[in-house]
C-alpha cells in the first residue's frame, strides 16, 4: 500500500505521543487507534496502516533469539538475560534455540543487532580470507 507523505508524517506523530521513555503506552495507543477509526481525516486507512507498521517495527526491536549449539544451563541464560536487559531494558521478550550448525559459541539478536561469536561465522570470515 502506497501512503502519502501526509499520512506517514501523520501516523509517525501519533506514534510518538504514544511513547514515554522508550516504551509504548498501551492505553495511549488504544486511544489513537479509536480517534483515527472515529473520526476519519484524511487518508485514514493509511494513518492506520502506518501505525501497525511502526508497532510491529518497535516489537521486534524488543524480541531477542539466543541460538547457541548446546543447550544452555540456566546460568548462562540468566548471564545473557542480565546483559542485555541493563543494554536495552527490561521488557525484552527471550527465546532460546539450539542451532547444532553453529558448530560452537551462540549468535544473539535483539531486534536488527546481531552478534554472532559461533564457530560457523569464524570458519566462513576465515574461508571468505583465502
Amino acid at each position: 500500500m502506497k501512503i502519502s507523505r501526509e499520512a506517514s508524517t501523520t501516523a509517525r506523530r501519533a506514534f510518538r505521543m504514544c511513547v514515554e521513555g522508550d516504551r509504548v503506552v498501551d492505553e495511549k495507543l488504544r486511544r489513537v487507534f479509536k480517534k483515527v477509526a472515529e473520526s476519519k481525516p484524511r487518508g485514514w486507512q493509511a494513518i492506520l496502516h502506518e501505525l501497525k507498521r511502526l508497532i510491529r517495527l518497535e516489537m521486534e526491536r524488543r524480541q531477542v533469539l539466543v541460538e547457541s549449539a548446546n543447550t544452555l544451563d540456566d546460568s548462562s541464560k540468566g548471564r545473557v538475560q542480565d546483559s542485555l536487559s541493563r543494554q536495552y531494558g527490561d521488557d525484552l521478550t527471550f527465546e532460546f534455540k539450539v542451532t547444532p550448525e553453529l558448530l560452537g559459541g551462540m549468535r544473539v539478536r535483539v531486534g536488527n543487532d546481531v552478534w554472532d561469536g559461533s564457530v560457523k561465522a569464524r570458519l566462513d570470515r576465515l574461508s571468505n580470507s583465502f
